[in-house]
């Protein structure tokens, strides 16, 4: 806490709300109850029940169909709120309302709105609420204080035990479901699957990606005991068509109410034009039953952004920031880089959290990558830049595996390796850089790539 010359304590900045939100338990450290957050919200006078709610669970995907859902309810000419996590650079990134994120004062109040009732429930509770559980009793007060219509809530880990989930979705939305967090989550799509379906409130329209049929069973499963109905990419709803274009793709949506033609998305790979179709058919259930204008469709889309999903923030040579961190969102990722880009060499410059399926990663990553630069991101979780370069020896060879501890070194590595043409003497002059595996990864890269400071 600052305080002024006469000693009276000022308004806490914005780096001392953030320092005292990271004091809290991380989100890394999981508690498995809803008791702290709806206690929290039940004292902010349950924000989250004031407006429509549209819930994302899933393991790849969330944040980029949130940004669309969120585009699209806001071309009907409705207040949105979006929360989504994790942050790629700021943390006010969290909690956006009409499309745009809280600045760093509107961050601050918010905080200070909640501040008061952190303490009485810290105090009531075995364990202190968590960051996450703060960032989301911020976000619920936001939105009810804005006012918005609806609000666009993406979990953090899970469902049932989530915090987000004492909100009620009117819509539940299911990306792709697949293993990631297997030592919190389970080990296989189906267990994941059934933690997931915990957000499937009475009466809700519950909106899934196509899904391995295990997974599918357990969510209607799920839908029928509470009475809520579900439609199913590839059988309601899907993409029609798509071809990649210049800054992103061209695609033909097939939703619940209406066929759209000659939508332009601004993102890449196939796996963002099944996004785009989940997201129209989220929107689409959210309304009555009328399809959406085919002139609203196309300026919500084309005004989509996703920043750190497979981003151009630099050319010559292209350098890619996606944050893929799963074997899952590789294997899209690596689609989408041969669907998108016609780059050779591509060298990947990687850096990933110690807890991840690396091995698997980087299979999935081994036929893209002419080289790879192993690296690390600044957190405690990171796996050491050595070890991760000790599993993509086995899979790459000696030869195309380079270390660098500091990220802003295997940048500057990947880019003369992209421009000289690597150690294989590929041509010179098409290469590109692609950073990857992990958000933090990401963000801290473009934050360098933009002229800040990690």
């Amino acid at each position: 806490m600052s305080t002024s010359p006469g000693g009276s304590a000022d308004l806490p900045s914005y780096a001392e709300v953030e320092a005292a939100l990271l004091s809290r338990w991380p989100e890394s450290k999981l508690d498995p109850s809803l008791d702290r957050i709806r206690l929290l919200t039940e004292l902010l006078g349950d924000p989250q029940r004031t407006y429509e709610v549209v819930h994302l669970t899933g393991t790849n995907g969330k944040t980029s169909t949130s940004r669309m859902i969120d585009s699209l309810v806001r071309a009907r000419g409705l207040r949105t709120g979006r929360f989504t996590s994790p942050h790629v650079e700021a943390m006010t990134e969290r909690i956006s309302l009409d499309g745009e994120p809280l600045n760093d004062q509107d961050f601050v109040d918010a905080y200070l709105d909640i501040a008061p009732y952190l303490s009485l429930v810290d105090e009531r509770s075995e364990h202190p609420l968590s960051f996450f559980e703060t960032v989301v009793g911020m976000a619920f007060s936001v939105f009810a204080d804005a006012p918005v219509d609806v609000a666009v809530v993406e979990v953090g880990m899970g469902g049932s035990w989530d915090a987000t989930n004492v909100a009620d979705g009117h819509v539940a939305v299911v990306t792709p479901i697949a293993v990631d967090h297997a030592s919190y989550l389970g080990s296989s799509p189906e267990v994941i699957a059934v933690e997931k379906a915990g957000i499937i409130k009475p009466g809700a329209r519950v909106v899934t990606a196509e899904q391995e049929p295990e997974v599918l069973a357990v969510l209607a499963e799920r839908a029928r005991e509470v009475g809520a109905s579900i439609v199913q990419s590839g059988v309601d709803f899907g993409v029609v068509s798509r071809a990649a274009a210049v800054g992103g793709q061209v695609m033909t949506l097939r939703g619940l109410h209406g066929e759209y033609e000659d939508v332009f998305l601004p993102l890449y790979g196939p796996h963002q034009a099944h996004n785009a179709a989940l997201a129209l058919a989220a929107a689409e259930a959210l309304g009555d039953d009328e399809p959406l204008s085919d002139e609203m469709v196309r300026q919500a889309f084309e005004e989509v952004t996703s920043p750190g999903r497979l981003e151009v923030v630099r050319r010559g040579p292209l350098v890619l920031l996606d944050a893929a961190h799963n074997p899952h969102g590789i294997a899209a990722l690596v689609e989408a880089v041969r669907d998108s880009f016609t780059l050779d060499p591509v060298v990947g410059v990687v850096g990933v959290m110690a807890d991840k399926d690396v091995e698997g990663m980087l299979a999935e990553l081994e036929p893209l990558l002419s080289e790879i630069v192993c690296t690390k991101n600044s957190t405690d979780r990171a796996m050491p830049a050595e070890e991760l370069a000790e599993v993509a020896r086995d899979l790459f060879g000696e030869h195309r595996v380079t270390v660098a501890r500091r990220l802003d070194d295997a940048i500057e590595q990947a880019v003369t390796l992209a421009e000289t043409g690597g150690a294989a003497s590929q041509s010179i002059g098409s290469g590109g850089v692609l950073v990857t595996g992990s958000v933090i990864t990401v963000g801290e890269a473009r934050t360098l790539l933009r002229g800040g400071r990690t």
